[in-house]
């Protein structure tokens, strides 16, 4: 209960002693920000849904060669950090003569990270099928594209959730790392308040807030979807 009690008085001692007027000053930057965030997510996630299906497709019909070569790229996307990534598009690309923009670098580099991770959760509801529900589709005359679409897809899909859920909160947490390449998404807009006006515990704050009203709504859904997929209750 001491702890308890010391916690919440430091937690009303520091909400008397925030500036609400410079709290307010810095919303327009941040609803900037927070605008740049949502659209570089949506890209990138939306980006990396379709590379993780095509790559686990690939991969799990065991396509000669270049199933080798997707497995390759989900090691090397999945065990290299996206700051690496992100500092190899954007500052390395240009040595090779390709500039690539930030925006365009960042969503490149989400995708290129969020493919492999979305590649691994598909693989893993795939793999979750029964394999006797392909051999009836074979025995029914199904080629590869029917056996995907009629019978992997529709299952492999629901029971991907959980990890694709997870996959889509780490993938908007990342846009944070950003901010290295000048991107004025939500962190980078609090760094330079910060950097201007000295006031952390104003802008840390707004920037907590910010992500809540992102990831809070979105956990929620993907909890509810989960649910629902679990059980089976779509329609109901």
């Amino acid at each position: 209960m001491a702890v308890v009690s010391d916690l919440l008085f430091c937690v009303q001692k520091g909400w008397r002693f925030m500036n609400w007027e410079v709290i307010q000053q810095s919303i327009p930057s941040f609803v900037k920000g927070f605008q740049l965030t949502l659209w570089l997510s949506f890209v990138g996630i939306v980006g990396s849904l379709i590379v993780g299906v095509l790559v686990s497709l690939v991969r799990y019909f065991k396509i000669p060669i270049i199933s080798k070569i997707l497995g390759a790229y989900v090691e090397v996307g999945r065990n290299t950090p996206l700051l690496i990534q992100l500092f190899f598009l954007y500052y390395g690309f240009p040595v090779l003569g390709m500039k690539l923009s930030a925006e365009a670098s960042g969503i490149i580099g989400l995708i290129f990270l969020g493919g492999a991770y979305m590649a691994e959760g598909f693989t893993g509801g795939f793999n979750g099928i029964g394999k006797s529900q392909i051999d009836a589709g074979l025995a029914l005359g199904m080629n590869q594209w029917e056996l995907a679409r009629y019978v992997v897809l529709p299952q492999g899909l629901a029971l991907s959730v959980p990890a694709l859920s997870a996959n889509v909160i780490f993938l908007i947490k990342e846009t944070s790392i950003f901010s290295v390449i000048a991107i004025p998404e939500l962190t980078n807009t609090a760094l330079d308040l910060i950097g201007m006006y000295y006031r952390s515990n104003e802008y840390l704050l707004v920037l907590v807030i910010a992500y809540a009203i992102i990831l809070i709504p979105l956990i929620l859904f993907l909890d509810w979807l989960e649910r629902r997929v679990r059980y089976g209750s779509f329609g109901n």
